[in-house]
């Protein structure tokens, strides 16, 4: 049974019962339209108390539901069964209450949360609107300002919040004792949210969720919608504007946006351990960090969040006081956001040790290396662990780029080496890159991944190569973009390119922020080993020779002046031509189009090639990689599942055409010309078949 219901007194007491989250799937709708049926038939109730069994309350729809066609009872139908039934019907909420499960909360007369429910409609973050009621009822019961911001960002809100703006009733430790409580009376004087007058207008409040979309989620179709539909509820009757909001569900249910981020919802929830790893992770109670930095503070931050002692280790004094300016200006930002309670500081710097002696971390169950990214000093670091850390001890290296086996050779122990790529700032991006090394043990690997699941991060596994998957797919598509540069185009011209595909910023205004001499260190770092017979774009390297790195010395390929922003800098163009007439190449025109279509096809084709190597998995841990790690638009996929909206055939007759122009760098990879072959698309595909 998905649904349960029984009698207690007066009451009747329904519980859903569908594990993990009570999706409220087709089962779960049969079965609530069952309970009102019975509660219809009851005699001498006096109210309905309806609560999830487990951890929450209801996580929303069945998403896997929404590639088919709708199967009744439909949801709208059921909830207005639940608020029609002469029995009143009570939300007894723990957990979480989402999509869906919120509607349900809404279709109820009375509302009662547990403290630290979340309670929310994110369907735009799914691509659709709210389709049972949401967009109308909300309204109705907060008002329009605070439905709208709740609607079109899709965040939760937690149980305070819910009772301070009138969502709900009522917070109790024990909802449904709280509900068997209420009055009868009161009860049966509560009007149905349907039965009242939409809110007062509030343009402003209208035009401000417009403005928030259009600079935050840009590009998507679904938020808009939403509020279009919630400014329905001021003036259009409740029923006309209710068919509105579900015409509108049902049309962008099989969107492609809709898909797309289905499919990356999807591969969030799937990212794990893989199912061949078959030793336990080493539980972590301390840990070491080696370097203070910027990314050294955010994982140092990071394990502390999760519970973790952490000893962080730098070379002299200066280096310690740096780590601990580094560490306390997380807290500070984190503080000021209200992400950080002074109890919880207090526990935080209580955990927090600074040192320049390996020897006070010598009980630490896991060491990270957070180091300058030269192989000198990483060899120097992990000889260094490998004498002070006891032997259960997994050791670690942040390594965006440099060879993990080659590390891993320093060591006594190899298989004690595992990859952990954090991103920046590690304490906020959810991606990390587990990196298994020819030697890795699988105990070290699933605790890399057992870490990940503390650190709330999305795990994906890589294989060793030269920036392993996203910075090798980053190298690609800054050296297209580079190539674009010499030929004819502008770094806007690019950056807007790529800014009306999805991403945040462009590839130089992105360069320009994270410091222009990060890529010329690796790029020097390469360069002995670089192909000879691959065309060497040298404008980058020039603009560090001549100083301009970026946003941190307020020149870069943009101009940034005081009060903020930044501004194109003709100047670049100038060094951009001189270089193009020192290599004597005839610049030309492309068009957005070209600009767009060359760099998603250098990224495609660089991954294609991680696929076919066995440096990832599958298609999904690219896209994962892609979108939580690089900015690529969430509401395209990720890279791969956009490259098969393209069509692999599209996308190899493209790769021919180029491979006219440089047979080296267009060469197509032999994943895409399988697929191509086989008629199978990138998500198919699996390395070796």
């Amino acid at each position: 049974m998905t649904v349960t219901f029984r009698r207690e007194g007066n009451a009747g007491l329904v519980e859903l019962a569908n594990p993990p989250v009570n999706a409220m799937g087709l089962a779960v709708r049969r079965g609530l339209l069952e309970a009102v049926r019975w509660a219809e038939a009851e005699a001498g109730l006096d109210r309905i108390v309806v609560s999830g069994q487990g951890r929450a309350f209801a996580a929303g729809g069945d998403a896997r539901e929404f590639d088919g066609e709708p199967v009744p009872p439909h949801l709208p139908d059921v909830l207005d069964a639940i608020e029609a039934c002469p029995v009143p019907w009570i939300a007894a909420a723990h957990g979480v209450a989402l999509g869906g499960g919120a509607e349900l909360m809404l279709a109820c007369r009375y509302r009662i949360a547990a403290p630290g429910t979340r309670i929310g409609l994110p369907e735009v973050t799914l691509g659709v609107v709210p389709g049972a009621g949401g967009t109308q009822r909300l309204p109705r019961l907060v008002g329009l300002a605070a439905a709208v911001d709740m609607i079109a960002t899709g965040k939760p809100v937690t149980a305070d919040d819910a009772y301070e703006m009138g969502l709900v009733d009522a917070v109790a430790d024990d909802p449904v004792a709280h509900a068997l409580a209420l009055d009868a009376a009161e009860l049966a004087a509560r009007s149905a949210l349907s039965s009242l007058d939409g809110p007062e207008p509030d343009e402003m409040a209208i035009d401000k969720a417009r403005a928030s979309v259009a600079r935050r989620m840009r590009g998507q179709v679904a938020p808009e919608k939403a509020i279009d539909l919630v400014a329905l509820s001021v003036s259009e009757p409740f029923a006309g504007a209710l068919r509105q909001e579900r015409e509108t569900f049902i049309a962008l249910r099989t969107t492609d946006q809709a898909r797309a981020l289905r499919h990356i919802f999807f591969a969030e929830r799937a990212a794990k351990a893989p199912d061949w790893l078959d030793a336990e992770a080493q539980r972590i109670e301390s840990a070491i960090v080696v370097g203070g930095g910027t990314m050294g503070a955010g994982i140092a931050y990071a394990l502390l969040l999760a519970g973790i002692a952490v000893t962080v280790i730098e070379t002299d004094a200066d280096g310690a006081e740096r780590a601990r300016a580094h560490v306390a200006s997380i807290m500070e930002a984190s503080a000021a956001r209200g992400l950080l309670g002074e109890d919880k500081r207090a526990r935080i710097e209580a955990a927090l040790t600074i040192s320049t002696d390996y020897a006070d971390g010598a009980s630490a169950d896991l060491a990270i290396e957070a180091a300058f990214e030269s192989m000198e000093v990483k060899k120097v670091v992990f000889s260094a662990l490998e004498e002070a850390l006891p032997t259960h001890a997994v050791l670690a290296t942040n390594t965006s780029y440099l060879d993990l086996d080659e590390i891993a050779a320093t060591l006594k122990s190899p298989s004690r080496l595992v990859g952990l790529h954090f991103f920046a700032p590690a304490h906020i991006m959810k991606l990390l890159e587990i990196v298994q090394g020819a030697a890795t043990s699988h105990a070290a690997l699933a605790t890399g991944f057992d870490l990940a699941r503390r650190l709330r991060k999305v795990p994906v596994l890589s294989g060793v190569c030269d920036g392993f998957i996203g910075n090798r797919i980053l190298a690609r598509y800054r050296e297209a973009a580079d190539t674009l540069l010499m030929d004819g185009a502008t770094p806007w011209q690019i950056d807007e390119a790529m800014v009306a595909f999805g991403y945040a910023m462009g590839p130089y205004e992105a360069q320009d922020l994270s410091g222009l001499d990060i890529a010329y260190a690796n790029r020097k770092r390469q360069a002995e080993t670089r192909d000879p017979n691959r065309r060497y774009i040298p404008i980058a390297d020039r603009m560090v020779h001549e100083g301009r790195l970026g946003k941190k010395t307020g020149v870069g390929w943009y101009r940034y002046p005081g009060g903020g922003g930044k501004v194109e800098d003709p100047l670049v163009e100038d060094l951009v031509a001189e270089e193009a007439h020192f290599a004597k190449v005839a610049r030309r025109d492309f068009t957005s189009e070209d600009i767009e279509r060359r760099l998603l096809l250098a990224m495609i084709n660089e991954a294609a090639d991680i696929l076919a190597e066995g440096i990832a998995q599958s298609a999904a841990d690219i896209d994962l990689v892609t979108v939580f790690g690089y900015g690529f638009p969430r509401w395209r996929g990720g890279l791969m599942h956009h490259a098969d909206t393209l069509a692999v055939d599209a996308i190899l007759a493209d790769l021919r055409a180029l491979e006219t122009e440089d047979p080296i760098v267009w060469r197509p990879s032999a994943a895409i010309v399988a697929c191509a072959e086989r008629g199978i698309g990138f998500a198919e595909y699996r390395p070796g078949s």
